[in-house]
């Protein structure tokens, strides 16, 4: 669960446990707690920190809360952003630091370096109240609401820590104290109340747990009102005293008793009860730890108890902790001895690699010949992998083995300790003098069996908790259990040590782990030690232990300093020669790179230039090859010019003779063309003129038969349009009644309360809308009759233009017909009477126009009669054109018809068919349209009416 990029210091759980919040001050993000996976990360900008993200108690709600005194809130399935709170006010603007929510998450509560404490309304998102705390207040530090059973969560009690160690109980809403708990002499640094607020336990600045009643610390508050009902008792006989009549007054505030040395409250400490009023001074640790004490705790387990190993290490080293002086030693940076430290020693953890270099270099500024010390790596990267999250522990550490368990290890520096290891072979030699006389046969000194395990303090022989195990021995004894340590460990393991034979199998053992029991190998540490003659033993020759110094380290030098000093004096002159040679190498190095360099670029201009020249010899031999060919071009250009001449001339004197030759052709066959249009020409005349004669002879029939046959047509198309016409009205009429007899029905069962008062009025507005329908109607049906009589007046008009030659006498008619009409028009707002005019016109216009057409087939069947030649008298076109045109004053004169004449006139009876069936046609579009507009006039009134 990684992603963090600085220390976490808040985590908020969600009501349902499932997912978590962790809180830093450059992110907050958001953990799956049953898959165990990150599923949001708030990333946010540099310049605004994040002060505390947690979730609302019971909701589904994450508030989060920046630097910037800006508070977010956010769902937490769709991290949608919910609201924001508005700034505070500028008179009591404070940067938040604590915050505190109701367990209804209702108010919200914020507090920084001020005595004011600010309220929020989550629900309006409003600040509602600010609470100033007393004047001894300067910081709140921790704010904590106090539950309480029958609330419902609407917690009312907040706990106000402040900057001096005690913590205040108010209540919110009548913002008066309720109790307090802490003093200024045991100031809490912590506190929190228990979920349903019935105690509140607190970390004392010294150290200690204080757990408090919250029924106890308000019994004063809850106390019940005394009773309405009081007996008075009578007086003792015996005097009162004066001092039984002073009575104690006491605030309403609770005030806690101040503790005095006598009535302390009641601790318990966390370790054994000890008693060692018996003991030495010397076995007395400075944390109130007996070493006797620890020495038969691990006698009797075998090892210290893995929780509490770190601190009973410290108090049996008497660590100093100088964290000056450690930071002095840090602040002067790596050692020049182990800059290249991950050459030799290649560590896959960078942080592991960084500390163990930090802790070697320590030690080399500490004393000079831990520099030169090629062993101390390996000494070393067991503690430092241990304490590597502690650095100044892990030095003090290191420091204090070199001291102690370390002696006389550097008196043969830069070889192994002769002494110390003699010592070891003495005491094999006593114990177990058969594994000793079996290393003598196979040349394996001290040096082979008892320095790997030295140098390397067991760590590459046993397990982490095996070395563990041992170093809690180790550090509860005198320095020479790391000695004997070494004899037991070459005992135990006699039975493989005495099956070996080769020197590589004695080194391969004593470098790798083996199959021994680590608990075997310190019990027998312990016979060893005490079994061993005073003579030989270690103790004889190691002094007791000694702890560093408190503020600065003690100076280490049991060493040969001349030696130490002889080989810094030689390692910096050949690291200096080496500097020297690297540097003149480098120079050389340079000036080599920079010949080469310059080689390389003349090879370069060489060959470019040899390149250039190739280049230009190429281009000259294409440009003479292209020179070449364009020469060759422009000769066969020239001579295909040459023959396309030719070639030209010969065409057009070739198109030139096929021209003349075409034109040739093309006059004979316009003279043969002449000739035989001439002769055609002659003989259509001769054959047109025989079949004009007999044309002549059937046009007469066929004139007599058809006047027969328009006048049977004609009276009959007249009689069929007028039943239609009255049909139509009828028709119309008949629907007209029955849409108002429905419409009359349906007002008449809609309207029963008003029936009788409405039906003269609707009948007569119904008949007279009627009326008017009829009288339009008709008017309109007479005005369609007399438009088509017109037109056919036209038709007829424009067959005497055609016989007569008169179109001046023509548009004078029509003018006097529009004129006419015009009046007629007029004249409309008169409707009946205008009716009956109008139908007398019409009459009078059927007969005017059944005598002119009687008179005109009269005239021609006359006229086809007579002899060719005679004239017809004007007087009688006169009269024509005068009974055919009553309008019209004067006639114009009517030229005699020739034969040209009667043939028109044979063609314009073809036509009239024509013009029949456009009349027939007109007539049906007028019917259609009439109908369309008496539905509309019909249902306008119907629409009124309702």
């Amino acid at each position: 669960m990684r992603g963090h990029e600085s220390s976490v210091f808040s985590i908020s759980v969600h009501a349902s446990g499932r997912y978590a919040i962790t809180t830093s001050s450059d992110t907050a993000q958001l953990w799956d707690l049953d898959t165990f996976q990150r599923k949001r990360k708030l990333n946010i900008l540099q310049s605004v920190g994040i002060q505390k993200v947690f979730f609302l108690p019971l909701s589904n709600t994450i508030l989060s809360c920046f630097k910037d005194n800006s508070v977010f809130a956010w769902e937490c399935d769709t991290l949608f952003c919910k609201y924001q709170l508005p700034a505070p006010p500028e008179s009591s603007s404070i940067l938040y630091k604590v915050f505190a929510v109701t367990r209804d998450g209702r108010i919200l509560a914020a507090g920084g370096k001020s005595n004011h404490l600010h309220l929020w309304c989550l629900e309006a998102k409003q600040l509602f109240r600010i609470i100033q705390m007393p004047t001894k207040v300067r910081a709140i530090r921790h704010l904590e609401f106090l539950p309480d059973s029958f609330d419902a969560g609407s917690n009312q009690v907040l706990g106000v820590l402040s900057q001096d160690g005690i913590m205040r109980f108010i209540n919110i809403q009548t913002c008066k104290l309720l109790f307090e708990i802490g003093s200024l002499d045991e100031g809490i640094s912590s506190a929190v109340v228990s979920p349903h607020g019935r105690y509140i336990a607190s970390i004392m600045e010294n150290g200690s747990l204080n757990i408090y009643s919250v029924q106890a610390l308000t019994q004063e508050i809850n106390k019940p009102p005394p009773p309405l009902v009081k007996v008075i008792e009578d007086l003792p006989k015996s005097k009162l005293n004066a001092g039984d009549l002073k009575v104690k007054v006491t605030s309403r505030r609770v005030q806690l008793p101040s503790k005095s040395r006598e009535s302390k409250i009641q601790t318990r400490i966390l370790k054994q009860d000890l008693a060692g009023h018996c003991e030495n001074k010397e076995n007395e640790l400075s944390e109130g730890l007996s070493k006797k004490r620890l020495q038969v705790l691990l006698k009797g387990y075998g090892e210290y108890p893995t929780k509490y190993r770190m601190f009973i290490w410290r108090s049996l080293l008497q660590l100093p902790e100088n964290h000056t002086a450690f930071s002095n030693l840090i602040d002067k940076g790596i050692h020049a001895a182990f800059l290249n430290l991950q050459k030799n020693y290649p560590i896959k953890s960078r942080k592991l690699l960084r500390v163990l270099q930090r802790t070697l270099s320590a030690l080399a500024h500490w004393s000079a010949i831990f520099s030169d010390t090629p062993y101390l790596p390996l000494l070393a990267f067991p503690f430092v992998k241990l304490f590597q999250n502690n650095q100044l522990i892990c030095f003090e550490v290191i420091a204090t083995l070199i001291i102690n368990w370390c002696q006389h290890w550097f008196e043969y520096f830069p070889n192994p300790p002769i002494n110390v290891l003699s010592v070891v072979e003495n005491v094999l030699a006593f114990h177990d003098r058969t594994l000793l006389q079996h290393f003598m046969e196979h040349d394996i000194t001290s040096q082979l069996y008892a320095w790997p395990l030295l140098e390397t303090v067991f760590s590459e022989v046993l397990t982490r908790e095996e070395w563990l195990k041992l170093f809690d021995n180790v550090f509860s004894n005198h320095p020479s259990f790391l000695l004997m340590t070494v004899v037991a460990y070459n005992i135990c393991s006699r039975a493989p040590l005495l099956n070996c034979n080769l020197k590589d199998d004695f080194e391969y053992f004593f470098h790798h782990r083996n199959n021994v029991d680590i608990s075997v190998v310190i019990r027998e540490v312990y016979h060893l030690m005490d079994t061993t003659p005073a003579d030989i033993h270690p103790n004889s020759m190691l002094d007791a232990f000694v702890s560093l110094t408190k503020g600065q380290y003690p100076v280490f030098n049991k060493y040969p300093k001349f030696v130490v000093d002889y080989q810094t004096q030689e390692r910096e002159r050949i690291r200096n020669d080496e500097l020297d040679y690297l540097r003149e190498r480098q120079t050389v190095e340079d000036m080599q790179a920079e010949v080469d360099q310059q080689r390389d670029e003349y090879e370069a201009w060489y060959q470019k230039q040899e390149l250039l020249r190739k280049a230009e010899e190429t281009r000259r031999e294409m440009l003479l090859q292209e020179e070449e060919k364009m020469i060759q071009q422009r000769q066969k250009l020239a001579a295909v010019k040459r023959e396309l001449k030719v070639k030209e001339m010969h065409l057009q004197d070739a198109a030139r003779r096929r021209f003349l030759k075409l034109q040739q052709d093309q006059r004979e066959m316009e003279l043969r063309r002449l000739d035989d249009e001439i002769e055609r020409k002659v003989h259509m005349r001769d054959r047109e003129i025989a079949t004009t004669a007999k044309d002549l002879e059937m046009r007469r029939l066929e004139l007599e038969s058809q006047k027969r046959l328009y006048e049977k047509n004609l009276s009959t198309s007249q009689e069929a349009i007028a039943k239609e016409m009255r049909e139509d009205a009828d028709a119309y009429r008949r629907k007209v009644d029955l849409e108002e007899h429905m419409f009359h029905k349906l007002m008449e069962t809609h309207q029963t309360q008003i029936q009788n008062t409405q039906k003269l009025i609707e009948e007569n507005l119904a008949k007279a809308e009627q009326a008017c329908l009829n009288t339009d109607w008709r008017i309109q049906a007479l005005r369609k009759q007399r438009s088509g009589d017109l037109q056919r007046n036209e038709c007829y008009q424009e067959t005497a233009k055609l016989l007569q030659k008169n179109r001046r006498k023509e548009i004078e008619v029509l003018n006097a017909l529009s004129e006419e009409e015009a009046k007629k028009w007029e004249e409309a707002k008169e409707k009946d009477f205008h009716l009956k005019s109008e139908r007398k016109v019409s009459a009078l216009s059927d007969a005017s126009r059944k005598w002119f057409l009687e008179k005109e087939i009269s005239d021609a069947v006359e006229h086809a009669e007579r002899p060719h030649g005679k004239v017809v008298p004007r007087c009688q076109n006169e009269q024509v054109a005068s009974s055919c045109f009553p309008a019209t004053s004067q006639s114009s004169d009517i030229s005699e018809m020739d034969s040209s004449t009667r043939i028109s006139l044979s063609q314009r009876r073809v036509q009239w068919d024509g013009v029949e069936r456009d009349l027939m046609e007109r007539v049906r579009n007028l019917r259609q349209r009439l109908t369309a507009r008496a539905r509309h006039r019909c249902q306008t009134p119907h629409l009124l009416a309702a």
